[in-house]
């Protein structure tokens, strides 16, 4: 549920680039990540979709300062600052990045091509004005970690009470395999972040891993873990809701942490 989004990415690489400390192709292959290709259509001054080398140098060359990420879900537009037709287009992706200093934003597009067995992906990221303006609902480092610490808390308990198998050994093991795979061959974030950023994210993705978990992707493939009736089913629901979107308020903190710290000089 909070896994690496392809917007972290963008925004992570793509400010380590701009401070200059990766170069053009080490970013565009860490945005890329396993997908097949990545894009950027709209972009003012192009007349067509670009590679990310060139779309991160106009970018640059337009006055960008540093790159920011918005997650937002139905009634939580986390991240976003307008105008409307942007936010409709970055929640409809559920993901999105902002550009400081220019005032555009990137919204992801994404499509699957080839014949079954050989399917890849291809993304195509649309840039749109947006409204230069603070973003919604995002919280500071600190902020984010005290509430991502007092909701996990607070979610283990109530789990535990509803009996949910991913509050227990099986969601232990199952996260143990999560964090094996998350940290095989990736940097958590890119250069240029600080630890805390780091710390903040690797919670925030745990906690993501754990709400995956207690939905039922434990419990022996059951769908919503051990829970046996539909009023069970939805109080687990009500425990996650803002669990998750604690977690996602956390995400986006950590990823926007560069150009926070630089912006506050």
């Amino acid at each position: 549920m909070l896994d690496e989004p392809r917007s972290g990415r963008l925004a992570a690489w793509g400010n380590a680039l701009i401070a200059g400390l990766v170069s053009p192709d080490e970013a565009a292959h860490r945005i890329t990540g396993e997908d097949a290709t990545h894009r950027v259509a709209d972009l003012p001054g192009e007349p067509g979709p670009v590679g990310l080398t060139l779309a991160l140098g106009r970018l640059r060359a337009l006055g960008a300062t540093g790159l920011r990420v918005a997650l937002p879900a139905p009634g939580h537009p986390l991240g976003l600052s307008g105008p409307p037709e942007f936010n409709a287009r970055a929640l409809e992706a559920g993901e999105a990045v902002l550009a400081s200093g220019v005032s555009l934003g990137l919204v992801p597009e994404v499509f699957e091509a080839g014949p079954r067995g050989d399917v890849h992906v291809e993304v195509v990221w649309r840039c749109l004005p947006v409204r230069e303006a603070p973003p919604a609902d995002v919280p500071s480092l600190g902020e984010a970690e005290r509430e991502l610490a007092e909701a996990l808390r607070e979610a283990t308990e109530v789990l535990s009470r509803l009996d949910v198998a991913g509050s227990g050994p099986v969601a232990q093991a199952a996260l143990e395999a999560y964090r094996a795979r998350a940290e095989r061959g990736r940097e958590v974030l890119a250069p240029g972040y600080p630890t805390r950023a780091i710390r903040v994210l690797e919670l925030a993705q745990r906690v993501g891993a754990l709400i995956d978990i207690a939905h039922g992707s434990a419990g022996g493939g059951r769908e919503h873990g051990a829970a046996v009736s539909a009023s069970e089913i939805a109080a687990r629901a009500e425990a996650l809701r803002p669990v998750e979107r604690t977690a996602r308020r956390a995400q986006v903190a950590a990823y926007n942490a560069y150009v926070e710290h630089r912006e506050r000089g």
